[in-house]
């Protein structure tokens, strides 16, 4: 098994039809209504992280913060009680293992000619924490807004989606000389 999956690195699969797979997504979605009564998002369980951290660390001050509170529920705060933790473990583990048997699991930093490896992490951190502010600002993530608040036809899902992808291709006139 491990000689076949070296093998792979050689001769990575294709990617996967992006129809097919959007296809795919809204079936999951659909199903995550059905069964949990809501949609898919990642930044809840982040938050539902931070505020067990925060819990742990400093109680006192979490439960006197009406952002954490929350999140604590009835006292027995843990990020297991929240399904959202199961599903970004979930997306983290899965894309591993699909890289691993397609071949295209790699140690490397993707980056253009022009930029340096510390520059590109700084532009990551720095761009992650910006998309980390937009999601607390916008009160979801891509993934919550776009798949579960446009398929709920919500009318700021939708503007949010717009001006993110209006807002990444006015950025990448700006960063396009650092890849090419």
């Amino acid at each position: 098994m491990l000689r076949a999956i070296l093998n792979k690195r050689e001769n990575p699969d294709p990617y996967w039809n992006p129809y097919l797979c959007g296809i795919g997504l809204g079936l999951v979605l659909l199903i995550t209504f059905l069964v949990m009564g809501r949609g898919i998002g990642a930044s809840g369980a982040m938050t539902s992280m931070v505020a067990f951290g925060v819990d742990s660390i400093t109680p006192s001050h979490a439960e006197a913060n009406e952002f954490y509170k929350g999140y604590l529920g009835d006292g027995t705060v843990s990020p297991l009680k929240d399904w959202l933790v199961f599903e970004v473990l979930g997306v983290l583990i899965g894309g591993f293992i699909s890289g691993l048997f397609a071949g295209r699991s790699s140690k490397k930093i993707e980056k253009g000619p022009n930029l340096t490896t510390s520059r590109r992490f700084l532009f990551a951190f720095i761009g992650g924490m910006i998309m980390a502010f937009g999601t607390k600002l916008a009160r979801g993530c891509t993934s919550g807004q776009a798949l579960t608040g446009g398929a709920l036809m919500n009318a700021g899902s939708w503007v949010f989606m717009i001006s993110l992808f209006a807002g990444a291709y006015l950025m990448a006139w700006f960063v396009r000389r650092l890849w090419i």
